[in-house]
């Protein structure tokens, strides 16, 4: 089950990285499984609302002290859709981390349920002749409020596909799904556990330090 102490972890990862100090040993129980690590940043307005900086994880089982370590700096510095997220921007920041489980194959690309599972296609390109994938985690087509064919067709256009979608199209994707636990934090959240687990003040940032923030 995804914990407080993983997201914890990517926190510690990300400061560690800018103050360029070793991270904090992991406070979960290390096992081994398909992970990813979700970035997102507040945004203003009346209603709290987040909006994505970086995703990223795998569909294959690795231990999770190593993984959340990797996809927590390649979420945050080196996801090429963003630009790295700086510093200054910790405070707004929010962490999920989610543990991949009951991977399945079913018979039919429509057959999943939004909000419960997360969805991997693989489907060969008519045009381009190559073969293309791409995956959602179960929460994004709820965020965007997608139905199961828009979810589709958002991901096939994800995967790296340029032309009209047909139903020929989607009838060529094999589809994948599957389940995850997940656990968010909030930067105020984080601080906290660190005062009150550490006995220390909140982490801060060597403004001083030569952040490498220009990683591709």
């Amino acid at each position: 089950m995804a914990n407080r102490e993983m997201a914890v972890y990517c926190f510690d990862t990300l400061v560690s990285h800018y103050n360029k100090e070793d991270t904090p040993p992991p406070a979960f129980e290390d096992s081994i499984h398909p992970c990813f690590v979700t970035w997102k940043k507040a945004v203003n307005g009346g209603e709290p609302r987040f909006r994505l900086r970086g995703c990223v994880g795998t569909l294959e089982a690795h231990r999770l002290s190593s993984s959340f370590k990797e996809y927590a700096l390649n979420g945050a510095l080196r996801d090429h859709r963003f630009p790295p997220i700086q510093p200054g921007e910790l405070p707004s920041l929010q962490c999920t981390v989610s543990i991949v489980t009951d991977y399945e194959t079913p018979e039919d690309y429509l057959d999943w349920e939004v909000g419960k599972h997360g969805i991997v296609i693989e489907f060969s390109d008519p045009v381009a002749n190559v073969k293309r994938s791409a995956t959602y985690l179960p929460e994004v087509p709820v965020n965007e409020g997608w139905t199961k064919l828009e979810a589709i067709d958002s991901l096939v256009l994800k995967a790296g596909y340029d032309g009209e979608i047909t139903e020929s199209v989607r009838r060529r994707i094999h589809l994948s799904r599957y389940q995850t636990t997940l656990f968010r934090m909030h930067y105020s959240q984080y601080i906290a556990y660190v005062k009150a687990t550490r006995g220390s003040v909140a982490p801060t940032i060597n403004e001083t330090s030569n952040h490498a923030m220009t990683l591709s």
